[in-house]
């Protein structure tokens, strides 16, 4: 049977007020005995407060949502620990919503997470256009690649320049038949990396060859199927970008199948640097964003909102980082 706080307050013989008070540091006209008999007690018969009924006679929530698009996305995961991070030291609880890549289930998970009161919601997805329509006045913060036209509260990262310098650097080691696994007819739209693809090519004299793109899921087996398409139509290419690290695992699967060494046969990079492609074979070369200060912010600026409700919120724009290895050939001048 779970103890209560009035069980706590007739065990050391005060009133509950007594107890409330002293647990919440408000105490102080208590005498330091009164106060160590009630933490003894509280530790002894291991009390916790009812934070439901707390909240029910505060009107506080100590609980934020979050909706990913898919929990098992490692990048994810390091989000979702930095966000996590932050929230326990501020003794807040995150509700976490799995959408599987579905807009109806994000627009359902909203409305849920309303329904149960919580403060805010962390919303990763590049639906926010449409959804932030359903969060009026409600504290929330986007975790996205840009599409919507919010003019606070964006937390971006230099998804751009990250790619572009990443492809830069394939044509500078000589490279000039270049393919790429990306999303943009999919869940992801990852627009802003294609459009960086597309733009270096153009830029350094490459022809863009639509042959030479394929779509497909950004988890280790779309990148598996992507890259087996790509590579049974245009053997040829010599260097393969990927939409993101676990695209670049699958392609790695891919290339071992059709007897293709990496990088002598075919360079590949990634982009998010998740920890495991450090322990690839070779190493892969990607770009690194900080997933877990990502996270880490985003709970920040929406603790922060929810505190302070007619305050702007702020911005955040982080940089990536070109993470160079052993999956990329070097040609001979």
């Amino acid at each position: 049977m779970k103890i209560t706080i009035k069980d706590i307050a007739n065990i050391v013989g005060v009133s509950t007020t007594t107890v409330s008070q002293i647990l919440n540091n408000k105490g102080q006209r208590f005498s330091e005995e009164t106060r160590q008999k009630v933490l003894k007690a509280v530790e002894e018969y291991d009390y916790s407060p009812d934070y439901f009924a707390k909240n029910m006679v505060q009107r506080e929530s100590k609980t934020v949502g979050m909706i990913v698009p898919d929990v098992t996305d490692l990048f994810f995961s390091k989000v979702i620990e930095g966000i996590e991070t932050y929230l326990n030291k501020k003794d807040y609880m995150l509700l976490l919503c799995n959408s599987k890549h579905s807009a109806e289930m994000e627009k359902k998970f909203i409305k849920q997470l309303q329904n149960r009161s919580v403060a805010g919601i962390i919303l990763a997805s590049p639906n926010s256009l449409a959804l932030e329509k359903r969060m009026k006045q409600f504290p929330y913060i986007l975790i996205d690649r840009g599409l919507n036209t919010r003019e606070q509260g964006n937390i971006l990262v230099r998804e751009y320049e990250g790619y572009y310098a990443a492809v830069e650097y394939l044509i500078d080691a000589g490279h000039k038949k270049i393919g790429i696994l990306t999303n943009e007819r999919g869940y992801y739209e990852m627009t802003d990396r294609h459009k960086a693809y597309y733009n270096c090519l153009t830029n350094h004299g490459i022809t863009y060859q639509e042959s030479y793109v394929e779509d497909g899921p950004v988890t280790i087996e779309g990148g598996y199927q992507a890259a087996t398409r790509l590579l049974e139509r245009a053997d040829e290419i010599t260097a393969l970008c990927c939409g993101n690290d676990q695209m670049a695992i699958g392609a790695y699967r891919a290339a071992f199948e059709r007897g293709l060494s990496i990088p002598e046969d075919l360079s590949i990079f990634g982009f998010d640097n998740l920890e495991i492609t450090a322990y690839l074979s070779p190493p892969l070369t990607t770009v690194a964003q900080p997933a877990f200060d990502i996270g880490y912010t985003a709970a920040e600026f929406l603790l922060h909102a929810i505190k302070f409700p007619q305050e702007a919120i702020p911005n955040k724009m982080f940089e990536t980082q070109f993470i160079l290895r052993d999956s990329v050939k070097v040609f001979d001048r």
